[in-house]
């Protein structure tokens, strides 16, 4: 199936060969007079009852796949409203970390093995949760099951990844896929996996049942409120087998211990009364012919056991990304910029958000930093001898932190920064990142900045397969 408007059936074409009234009378087949009055106004009525018809069963069509109303389209130097974001979740199958994007396999309502990959982006400010953590695209491994809030491209021309029909969301891919598989909110504010997604949002897995045989079985489970309560839940029939790793404080574990301990049976059924965990989920092919068998049946990959092992597994993550971020500088976009005389200038700028707060505490008044440009992708503007041999030096004369509600991937700080050679890439509404001096200058990989090359500034999204 090839990503495009023509993928998709259109179900509100309807069209007549010719027109239902004519402007001389109808004459009987094989008779060369005139019809008479009654026949004709009984022709006319037929007319009009049939395209009445047509008329009602074209909205009935409709009324099962109504064009999207709800599509938001963020707009530069704004954060988009979370709830505004388009939800779903799937497979994480293709990562391009230089350019923060990849392909998910979305979970629809059809036959999760058959959905093509489908590409999505991050936005400039969107943020990535790992293990209750912050991190990097690069950070996920493959195989792993992501919950995504996104947005309709905010430029379609610059789009590193195939634009879609803003309905796609609402079409049937066909071929068993269902609907939901290809939404037009491929551009991500909030990508998060499972545990991610439990933490943020107060819920827990509750364990009803496992089920085992050679250290490989079934858990009955279901994603609940933590606090309780929340009506009637549904419960998912979920894999695992040896390799499921099983965390209990800093002790990783596998089943074999928990058989041996009587947590679990060594074979048959057994109940687990509601145990509180959270869960890593990735998914695996069911045995099956591909017509019988479960068919979105996911696989478990980690079971945190208590409190103290998702803390252990996201303290690991979160001094990774600090690292990370350390070493290519904290992304911003600017608000405004105030032009003295002789290449001077005053820059503000909002830091971006998801990061770990000793990142921002490094951001202080009267410190030396540097400003390089910077693209959607957030690669630096250039990077030859590093990213610090372009970029503009100088100090940060205020730090300021919103009060009130901050916006998803706004940090609420915001930073004034006098430098007395502003660059190009430096003006309101462009991503920038910024280097307060108490970070090392340190080279980047070649990937992840562009010298000027349109292809390495906008990536094309033909990258993409179309299957």
């Amino acid at each position: 199936m090839k990503l495009g408007s023509s993928s998709f059936l259109d179900f509100t074409a309807i069209h007549f060969s010719e027109p239902i009234v004519r402007s001389t009378p109808l004459k009987l087949h094989n008779s060369s007079a005139p019809m008479p009055l009654s026949r004709f106004l009984l022709a006319l009525c037929l007319g009009v009852v049939l395209l009445a018809s047509a008329v009602a069963a074209d909205k009935t069509r409709t009324k099962s796949h109504p064009p999207t109303t709800d599509a938001f389209r963020p707009e530069a130097g704004k954060f988009p409203p979370l709830e505004k974001a388009h939800t779903y979740r799937g497979e994480l199958v293709f990562v391009d970390h230089a350019n923060r994007r990849g392909s998910l396999r979305v979970a629809g309502t059809g036959k999760f093995y058959r959905n093509d990959p489908h590409p999505f982006a991050l936005l400039p400010y969107g943020i990535v949760r790992y293990l209750g953590a912050p991190a990097d695209l690069r950070d996920v491994p493959l195989g792993t099951v992501l919950h995504v809030s996104a947005f309709l491209p905010p430029d379609p021309k610059t789009s590193v990844v195939p634009v879609l029909p803003v309905d796609s969301k609402t079409k049937d891919a066909g071929h068993y896929r269902g609907i939901g598989i290809f939404p037009a909110e491929n551009h991500a504010l909030l990508v998060e996996d499972e545990p991610s997604h439990c933490l943020r949002v107060g819920k827990t897995w509750r364990l009803k049942e496992v089920e085992l045989n050679n250290h490989k079985g079934t858990i009955l489970a279901s994603r609940e409120p933590k606090a309780g309560g929340g009506g009637k839940v549904d419960e998912e029939k979920l894999t695992f087998d040896a390799g499921t790793r099983i965390w209990r404080g800093r002790e990783r574990i596998g089943v074999a211990k928990l058989i041996a301990e009587g947590a679990w049976p060594a074979s048959g059924k057994k109940s687990l009364a509601g145990q509180s965990v959270l869960l890593g989920i990735t998914w695996r092919p069911a045995p099956g012919d591909g017509l019988n068998g479960a068919f979105t049946q996911f696989h478990i990959s980690d079971i945190w056991l208590d409190v103290a092992a998702i803390e252990s597994a996201a303290e690991f993550q979160t001094e990774t990304h600090k690292a990370f971020i350390r070493s290519r500088w904290m992304p911003a976009w600017v608000d405004a910029v105030e032009y003295g005389k002789f290449g001077r200038a005053t820059v503000t700028a909002t830091l971006f958000g998801g990061m770990d707060p000793s990142l921002y505490a490094d951001f202080q008044k009267d410190f030396q930093a540097q400003i390089n440009g910077s693209e959607s992708t957030l690669k630096h503007a250039a990077g030859h001898y590093g990213p610090g041999h372009v970029a503009s030096n100088g100090k940060i004369v205020a730090v300021t932190k919103a009060s009130g509600e901050i916006p998803l991937g706004s940090s609420g700080i915001q930073i004034q920064f006098e430098t007395d050679l502003i660059i190009e890439g430096i003006r309101p509404t462009r991503v920038v990142r910024i280097r307060p001096e108490s970070w090392p200058k340190m080279q980047i990989p070649r990937e992840e900045f562009d010298n000027g090359n349109f292809e390495e500034r906008f990536p094309t999204p033909a990258i993409f397969p179309r299957y």
